[in-house]
């Protein structure tokens, strides 16, 4: 009994905590802080031009028309998938309305890696769409039977389709050499034909979204020729308009939680990053998830903060996990000369780096590289986009040395990487490691 009332006791224990952090919670909506979220049309900001080139290519799928073929491009979180989606589902709940059958048929190609996925994706979703049964195995049959399955179902429920290929350039499939045609350039064509082939009993078209500016250059003749879409352009957001998208999800926290100054902050870490409203949302929302894991009855800067450095650190790691020992010790070398220096530096001395890369590789008994090595590590660093480089003199005769430039928190990297199993032990020797930056610093600077 006692065992029985003990369980008890603590399912109900559990239970509370979770009611009690659903009740205290900072948010009110969280799900309009999903970056893939379908939202309304009010929200929808900066992007009054490609929302009217989509609208009036999707219009004919009302009146009995194919629309267009569309290529939707600019860098990631500009709002392809966003305004693409937005139009989608209301030209489908205007058909429906209408009793015509529109359907609309995505998959995104990211994690998608030969054309004979893609193919089986397609009858996947259009079977979801039309409520049928998918009819055809993953394996064991060709490629062309699933195509064949994927168009009967179109012809069977729909008189119009929009099938959307969210970043298609990704879909490059098994190519043997640099000359093999990419699996988004076959599918293209197949899908780009297929009304025209008599595939269909219907009209389909295709809206390809990518980030590659150049995507149409590397699609093969035929494919190019068919497909043939009406261009939509999306540039990067400006801090402006990243700070007029948060406004309009303030409502997915609670009134009165959001503190002064936490919208224009968001923006301003995300227009660093290129204006990338995806990131800016994430940030937005991880603030508050920090608040809430803190016990916190509102959203302050600090907050924040703390969600970017986090964001930082995971894409940081991400990054960093396929380097080699040598390359994160060089990496690590140059990111600690900014966190231990008693002077105010911004840029890390290639000579003061290499020094405390070789302090470390004995403090730790690893192989010790060459300054040319360093050198080259730090160069693939650079193309990574962990740091940046510039060349500076030193002086008449004194010849020039290289500078590195972090572009994320030289802690953050620093810290990421002291995780690393080889790195440990150099958290038990931050006062020697101190030491050693700052004397190299002196150094360097009294030789200048």
């Amino acid at each position: 009994m006692a065992d029985g009332d003990d369980q008890q006791s603590l399912s109900q224990s559990i239970k509370g905590r979770l009611q009690e952090g659903v009740q205290n919670s900072v948010f009110k909506n969280k799900g309009l802080l999903d970056p893939d979220a379908v939202i309304d049309e009010d929200r929808i900001v900066g992007r009054d031009q490609q929302l009217d080139d989509i609208i009036t290519y999707l219009r004919p799928a009302l009146q009995g028309n194919r629309p267009p073929n569309m290529l939707l491009y600019g860098p990631s979180g500009t709002g392809k998938s966003l305004i693409m989606n937005a139009v989608c589902q209301q030209v489908l709940e205007l058909a429906n309305s209408q009793d015509d059958r529109f359907g609309v048929i995505k998959i995104n190609c990211q994690t998608i890696k030969s054309h004979d996925r893609a193919v089986y994706c397609l009858v996947e979703n259009a079977a979801a769409a039309a409520d049928v049964a998918v009819g055809v195995p993953e394996s064991g049959v060709s490629t062309d039977q699933k195509l064949n399955r994927f168009y009967g179902i179109l012809s069977e429920n729909f008189d119009s389709v929009i099938v959307i290929l969210d970043e298609v350039d990704l879909l490059v499939g098994r190519q043997q050499n640099l000359h093999d045609e990419p699996a988004y350039s076959k599918l293209l064509y197949q899908l780009s034909r297929a009304s025209q082939l008599g595939r269909i009993d219907g009209y389909l078209s295709v809206a390809a979204l990518t980030n590659d500016p150049r995507f149409m250059q590397d699609l093969d003749g035929r494919a190019e020729s068919s497909f043939n879409p009406q261009d939509v352009v999306f540039p990067d957001y400006d801090a402006n308009q990243l700070q007029s998208i948060l406004g309009r999800r303030r409502d997915a926290y609670r009134d009165g939680v959001l503190e002064d100054g936490i919208i224009p902050l968001s923006a301003a870490f995300a227009a660093q990053d290129h204006g990338d409203a995806r990131k800016v949302i994430d940030l937005f929302r991880k603030g508050g998830e920090i608040a809430d894991r803190r016990g916190d009855n509102s959203v302050s800067e600090d907050h924040v903060r703390d969600a970017q450095e986090e964001a930082e650190r995971d894409r940081t790691l991400t990054q960093m996990q396929g380097l080699t020992t040598q390359k994160k010790l060089s990496l690590y070398a140059t990111a600690v000369v900014p966190v231990y220096s008693q002077r105010d530096i911004d840029a890390v001395p290639s000579t003061v780096a290499y020094r405390v890369y070789q302090y470390l590789t004995d403090l730790l008994d690893a192989d010790e590289k060459s300054r040319d090595s360093y050198l080259r590590y730090m160069s693939e660093a650079e193309t990574y986009n962990f740091v940046k480089s510039a060349k500076r003199g030193r002086g008449y005769g004194s010849g020039v040395h290289k500078e590195y430039s972090f572009v994320d928190t030289p802690a953050v990297v620093a810290e990421t990487l002291q995780s690393d199993i080889r790195l440990e032990g150099v958290e038990h020797k931050s006062a020697q490691l101190e030491s050693v930056v700052n004397a190299q610093i002196d150094d360097f600077f009294t030789g200048e």
